[in-house]
């Protein structure tokens, strides 16, 4: 709502905000659409920003939507009013988008998949802006429910390509929703000169000199503060309280005077974050109060303006309404508007009012919030039903309830982030009052919460008395805890001693299995070593009907990886991207493509690897998500990138250890294989020794390889003939071509017996594994050229090079490079695969166009609108040197050999 004031003089000193708006839907109107984050204290002109968008976009067409301080529990709320105006364009999108956005607004019944809530809302605003450019103005973004600012988040790092403008007026930002990483204005305070300006033009009367200096003094810039506090009737001494405060005060000042009635009307209007007055009437009326004179009473305040909208002239001053009521007051107003809310349509808002309205703990209205819990995490809002869940256990009566409400709150607040807020929780709970069930959920979760924490420990064992707790209660649950354990610790980056001492407690405490299971097979591994336990291993992982990796998908892949079992390892990324695609799992579709990356990055597909690493990457931007790092890692250090190796390890270890997105568990592993590309090998040892000085169950076989080169660059021999020893008693167990041929190039390096190279070589073109392959003939050609060989190691340096470069692994190829120089050999610089020239996402576009995908099928796969992926289709075409699909489909460097799909 605007004042009465000309926008000319709220926007007085603001002439460079103005021009960042102005460049933004400038911009927009040529087709490249952007967003813009005002972030500002309350008052300090953002809203008047937001409508000089307004006024200086003439052709645009507008949509609006605002934060409610008192609706942040809702999912998708502020999503829906900002879509509302848009709704005649659903019937556009296809009908799992459509069925999805009906569903989170409330539209429809049923589940919808939150996963394509944005790549929803997206093909909305596209459609709309198709007619004429769109403008999206949020306020009080702040206070936009979290579900709500991920999608607009999702939707603003998406309009690149269209003429859409998204400009959100917030007083600070969360990283966390994606909001905080948008491009930034700060709106600060007004110079004193233009204070006074403003003041001058604001007041009807010249002001004294030392009226205005204290004015200009007391709102600190602040022109929402210019306005206001000659209102209030006096002034605050300076620096007592906070400007929004002051300014919260004067609005209160208005109050003063007002019969019973109209303050009450004000109230119901304050306790209503809707603005609908097809509320507030009828809950006025619920009340009997006389509406027309107390309406006309409320609006001369100028506090509100009843219209077709109920809009309060700014949020503070709603907050100082709210906020003067007493107890009993607000909880009159929150009655009326539940007794006047529809329970079918917003059964919701209903229960989160009545909620409000409750004087004390009532079971009824505790049953009905957690059925609210329910309904918003079918919608994707985990955060909102945490918030109704915590509500329904201060509301809940029977002790029994309580507890089990406290539980899922905790739960859905960790499962939320919020791992604080379940701890404290948790510690409401009388210990006394549980019974073991509940005392292992309550270890469990306490087991969860501490791996999220740095320089905790506490976690294994938390999950390791959960499962004694339950050894005698549930067998089978009991020996999951313990698996749980072992997993989080991989998960979170942790495995060190950690899993060693969790094993121990399993094979004296876990409770016998009805079958072999994967428990019994790693507790065989971490006591009697591969040979025992490889037959275990490949039990659980081939489990007849029911595979074990669709139950642990990251242990049996870590499990596949430790075995050198290249196939299986390909098979379980095969069946995570499947399920996740057929579930619409985002977690199990982003495992699966970070899988299918090593998989790519192990075979030398460099290109198809870091397609799967962009549409990783896109998935985990739609969702909200940190991207996963260990494939990235990996794929970079391939290629010898040291300075994105680097940038991935700062960001891995400084993710914080809450769900694991950010936590790799190889680090060390991928920086050995950089530094052994680089030729820097005593870095290569330093990282391969920090990768098995643990002895970690997973993990250390793949470090091996790089432990045995380093060494043995480095002279330090026993060092590696230990490396040799244990590769080759994990290789043995394991018998597959892929890990035996390596292990024969490791022991080669160490023995120097020059058939051990001819094996590895034999073995390892049996095998996918491509960069290997190179490998060992990288390393046959430089025994050879020491040997002084000169014409035999020049074919297997040539077949090196070639190899390696066909792989991307451009260190290690340089290393051959190098080598063949070395002997004389003229090597010409490589020219590069054409693909080298694109980014990721244009990649990803462009092997999705080769397979045969559509604009508008790649658009759904990589969460991109279709005129976004024509703009890349272009760029795409002019780099490569190509002008149609056609010759991109047929493009060398870009084939799809997907070994497993294609079976």
């Amino acid at each position: 709502m605007r004042t009465s004031l000309p926008l000319t003089d709220l926007l007085v000193g603001r002439r460079e905000l103005q021009r960042g708006v102005d460049e933004l839907t400038g911009a927009a109107l040529t087709g490249q659409g952007g967003a813009l984050v005002l972030e500002g204290e309350a008052g300090i002109g953002k809203s008047a920003l937001l409508d000089h968008a307004l006024d200086a976009a003439p052709g645009f067409r507008a949509v609006r939507a605002s934060g409610s301080e008192f609706e942040q529990e809702l999912p998708y709320s502020a999503l829906h009013q900002l879509c509302v105006p848009m709704l005649e364009h659903l019937t556009e999108l296809p009908g799992r988008h459509r069925d999805a956005l009906q569903v989170a607004f409330g539209l429809a019944e049923g589940t919808p998949d939150p996963f394509l809530i944005g790549l929803a809302a997206l093909g909305l605003l596209t459609a709309a802006a198709r007619e004429r450019p769109l403008l999206c103005l949020i306020d009080d973004a702040q206070w936009v429910d979290t579900a709500s600012a991920r999608a607009m988040a999702f939707l603003a790092r998406r309009v690149a390509a269209d003429p859409i403008a998204m400009v959100f007026a917030a007083r600070s930002t969360c990283t966390a929703t994606g909001l905080g990483e948008l491009p930034k204005l700060a709106v600060r305070g007004l110079s004193d000169e233009d204070a006074k300006i403003l003041l001058t033009r604001r007041s009807p009367f010249p002001l004294d000199d030392q009226v205005r200096e204290r004015l200009v003094a007391e709102a600190q810039g602040n022109p929402l503060a210019l306005l206001e506090l000659p209102r209030a009737g006096g002034f605050v001494p300076p620096d007592m309280t906070s400007v929004p405060t002051r300014i919260e005060h004067g609005f209160r000042a208005r109050l003063a005077g007002l019969s019973a009635e109209a303050r009450l009307l004000l109230i119901v209007a304050s306790a209503d974050p809707t603005g609908d007055p097809g509320l507030l009437w009828p809950a006025a009326r619920q009340l009997d109060l006389d509406v027309t004179p107390a309406g006309a009473e409320a609006d001369a305040t100028g506090l509100v303006e009843f219209g077709t909208r109920i809009r309060f002239c700014h949020p503070l001053a709603r907050s100082a309404v709210y906020r003067a009521a007493d107890a009993g007051q607000r909880r009159a107003a929150h009655a009326a508007l539940a007794a006047v809310t529809d329970p079918v349509m917003a059964p919701d808002r209903r229960a989160w009012h009545r909620a409000q309205a409750s004087p004390g703990p009532d079971d009824d209205i505790a049953d009905e919030l957690e059925r609210c819990a329910t309904r918003a995490q079918a919608r994707g809002g985990v955060a909102a039903a945490a918030a109704f869940l915590e509500r329904s256990v201060a509301l809940s009566l029977d002790p029994a309830r309580r507890i089990e409400r406290t539980l899922h709150a905790a739960r859905a607040g960790f499962d939320a982030g919020s791992s604080g807020k379940a701890a404290n929780l948790l510690a409401t709970l009388e210990t006394t009052t549980l019974d073991e069930f509940q005392h292992a959920d309550v270890d469990l979760l306490q087991g969860r919460i501490a791996f999220t924490l740095q320089g905790d420990g506490s976690g294994p064992m938390l999950m390791v008395r959960a499962a004694q707790r339950l050894a005698s209660l549930d067998p089978d649950r009991a020996r999951d805890c313990f698996l749980d354990a072992v997993e989080m610790s991989l998960f979170v980056g942790r495995g060190g001693v950690v899993i060693d001492r969790v094993l121990a407690a399993a094979r004296s405490t876990a409770p016998a299995p009805s079958s072999p299971d994967a428990l019994d097979a790693l507790t065989v591994l971490a006591t009697d070593g591969y040979e025992a336990a490889v037959p275990l291993l490949r039990h659980a992982l081939y489990d007849i009907g029911n595979p074990f990796w669709t139950r642990r998908p990251a242990l049996a892949t870590m499990i596949a990886v430790e075995l050198w079992d290249l196939d299986t390892h390909a098979a379980i990324a095969a069946w995570l991207v499947k399920a996740g695609r057929a579930s619409g799992s985002p977690l199990l579709l982003r495992l699966g493509l970070a899988q299918k990356t090593v998989d790519a990055t192990m075979i030398g597909d460099i290109g198809q690897a870091i397609a799967n690493s962009a549409e990783e990457a896109a998935i985990a931007d739609a969702t909200g998500a940190s991207p996963l790092l260990h494939h990235r890692l990996h794929l970079a250090a391939l290629r010898g990138r040291r300075e994105e190796v680097l940038h991935l390890c700062e960001a891995a270890t400084a993710a914080p250890a809450a769900g694991g997105p950010g936590q790799v568990t190889n680090l060390h592993w991928t920086t050995a294989m950089l530094n052994n590309g680089l030729a820097d090998y005593p870095a290569a040892l330093a990282a391969a020794r920090k990768a098995v000085e643990h002895g970690d169950l997973f993990l250390t076989g793949a470090a091996l390889p790089e432990l045995v080169e380093a060494a043995v660059r480095c002279d330090d021999h026993i060092t590696a003939a230990r490396a040799v020893d244990s590769l080759t008693e994990r290789t043995q167990a394991g018998g597959t071509v892929a890990g035996l041929g390596v292990a024969a190039y490791s022991r080669g390096l160490v023995t120097g017996i020059e058939d051990h190279y001819r094996e590895a070589i034999d073995l390892l073109a049996e095998s996918p594994l491509l960069p290997y392959l190179a490998r060992a003939h990288l390393l046959y050609g430089e025994w050879l050229r020491r040997e002084g060989r000169r014409r035999d190691c020049r074919e297997h340096l040539r077949t090196a090079h070639e190899l390696l470069s066909r792989a991307g692994a451009d260190a290690f190829a340089r290393r051959a490079a190098r080598e063949l120089r070395a002997t004389g050999e003229k090597v010409q610089a490589r020219s590069g695969q054409r693909y080298e020239k694109l980014t990721m996402q244009e990649i990803a576009v462009a092997h999705l166009v080769a397979s045969g995908a559509t604009s508008n099928e790649v658009g759904v796969q990589l969460y991109i609108s279709k005129r976004t992926v024509d703009a890349h289709l272009r760029n795409i075409f002019r780099k490569l040197g190509i002008n149609s699909r056609r010759q991109l489909k047929d493009h060398p460097d870009l084939a799809v050999r997907d070994r497993l799909d294609s079976r």
